[in-house]
């Protein structure tokens, strides 16, 4: 069945001729030239970018979304794929049904535009999952008897905390790009050489949004019979992946980081740990053949394709949705997306480099290349009051806190512990180091007005403090509500 022919459109249910071919670069070239060329493009069109919000000092304003590194909102393109194939909504594999054959084979079309998004080599896997949280952990389950693993402190808690605790080895944050790659050279050449070892590490920081050196620390976690897995959640929205030109093991992401936040991820790379491990979940799809053993026990032949790991009916919405993301995105060109936030990211640096209380954090350096992940502290303020402010007084939705990597930004803020303190109050004193963050995250929907509109509150909150008066409920700053 021709899926293309089946759907009510051809964005609803698009062939495999019309699935994407990733381009072979860990992050697109943009030379000064391209830039200037590029720079007034427009943003992808999103759901949301018409919503307004309230002022708590009067009026309405559209809602200026920058806690993009924690969920994207959906791309307009993907909405309306969805909307086209949900009449047409059918239960996945083994049906005979038409609109379950039909359900079937968009369902493995975006395996394989997924696959191509992501230039996998043949023989790849790519198994759906629910969010990169979920792939990683999936992959930890599978790793063969006395693995080791290696990975970076700074890494987000979906890459730091799966492995089995015995079996992991830590390594200190790096100062530098060549620092981390010297780091692993060190721990690697350290460990026993015969054993399995797998190394875990971030393709760009959702902290501070800094890209790491993968193809470098891939080379020598191969050197060292060792293989890794890229956490690309934050890289993958913002650059080209390439599997097979990054030479990682492993690639996992999420499609709500994607543009795609219909709650499914995935797990693309090498098939061999994933067909002999036991099954993620037990149960239906999972299965090839189930009978009795004369002892009455259950026997089990499993799967060694990606379903062995898709157990249970499969997120067919969600699925669909992520590769329909992954067809805008490499369609609109990563040149194009780059080069634009490029620019934004300039001008939020740029706009408030003479403003000395803002601190921006970082590992390799102010000019060490990075995604639309920025985090700063203001000297003076707490940062859940500081994002209140930004929220409250001027529609603009960012992150504070520690941003699920903990081990990291106590590094980054002088190694204290996070505490978020007493509304209104700094979380650290004045000329010390603050004890949580504020993270501002573009995307290639991100419009130049809301940027505009953050550097402009960010000064004004500097210069002439907050308009309101906030308080603490439940460990986060609020408005104060208006007296009856």
């Amino acid at each position: 069945m021709s899926v293309a022919t089946a759907a009510p459109s051809t964005t609803a249910a698009p062939s495999t001729a019309a699935a994407p071919s990733a381009t072979a670069a860990p992050s697109a070239t943009v030379t000064a030239d391209t830039a200037a060329d590029l720079a007034g493009c427009a943003p992808l069109p999103v759901l949301g970018r018409d919503v307004t919000v309230p002022l708590v000092t009067g009026g309405e304003v559209t809602y200026a979304a920058l806690d993009q590194a924690a969920s994207a909102p959906a791309l307009q393109r993907v909405w309306d794929d969805v909307a086209a194939y949900a009449p047409y909504y059918g239960s996945v594999h083994r049906g005979a049904g038409y609109l379950s054959q039909l359900s079937t084979d968009l369902f493995e079309s975006a395996r394989r535009t997924v696959a191509d998004f992501l230039d996998c080599r043949t023989g790849d896997q790519v198994v759906f999952t629910r969010s990169t949280t979920d792939s990683l952990n999936l992959l930890a389950s599978a790793l063969p008897e006395g693995c080791r693993v290696f990975v970076f402190e700074t890494e987000h808690h979906a890459a730091l905390l799966p492995w089995p605790r015995r079996d992991v080895t830590v390594l200190d944050a790096p100062d530098s790009p060549r620092q981390a790659v010297e780091t692993l050279e060190r721990a690697l050449a350290d460990r026993d050489p015969h054993g399995p070892a797998l190394v875990c590490v971030t393709g760009a920081s959702n902290v501070t949004g800094e890209l790491w050196p993968v193809r470098e620390l891939a080379a020598v976690a191969h050197a060292h019979g060792a293989r890794i897995v890229l956490d690309a959640a934050q890289l993958a929205p913002h650059h080209p992946v390439s599997v097979r030109d990054l030479d990682v093991d492993w690639v996992a992401f999420s499609g709500h980081k994607l543009y795609a936040p219909f709650g499914s991820g995935v797990l693309a790379g090498r098939a061999d740990w994933l067909r002999t491990a036991e099954p993620y979940l037990a149960g239906g799809g999972a299965s090839r053949r189930v009978g009795r053993r004369a002892d009455g026990g259950v026997d089990v032949e499993w799967h060694t394709d990606a379903a062995r790991h898709e157990a249970g009916s499969p997120n067919v919405i969600g699925v669909h949705a992520l590769a329909s993301a992954c067809r805008t995105l490499t369609e609109a060109g990563f040149d194009t997306l780059v080069a634009r936030e490029q620019r934004l990211i300039r001008r939020v640096r740029e706009e408030l480099a003479d403003v000395p209380e803002v601190r921006w954090l970082s590992l390799f350096g102010d000019d060490a290349p990075r995604v639309g992940v920025l985090s700063f502290v203001v000297e003076g303020w707490n940062s859940s009051h500081f994002a209140a402010a930004l929220s409250a007084e001027y529609g603009i939705g960012v992150r504070d806190g520690l941003f699920c990597a903990h081990p990291l930004v106590r590094r980054l803020l002088g190694g204290a512990a996070g505490h978020r303190g007493e509304c209104g109050a700094p979380d650290a004193a004045p000329g010390e180091r603050s004890l949580n963050a504020v993270r501002v995250s573009l995307g290639a929907g991100t419009p130049d007005e809301h940027v505009e509109r953050f550097v402009r509150a960010v000064r004004e909150l500097v210069r002439d403090g907050a308009r309101w008066t906030y308080r603490t409920v439940d460990g986060r700053c609020v408005p104060d509500t208006p007296a009856a």
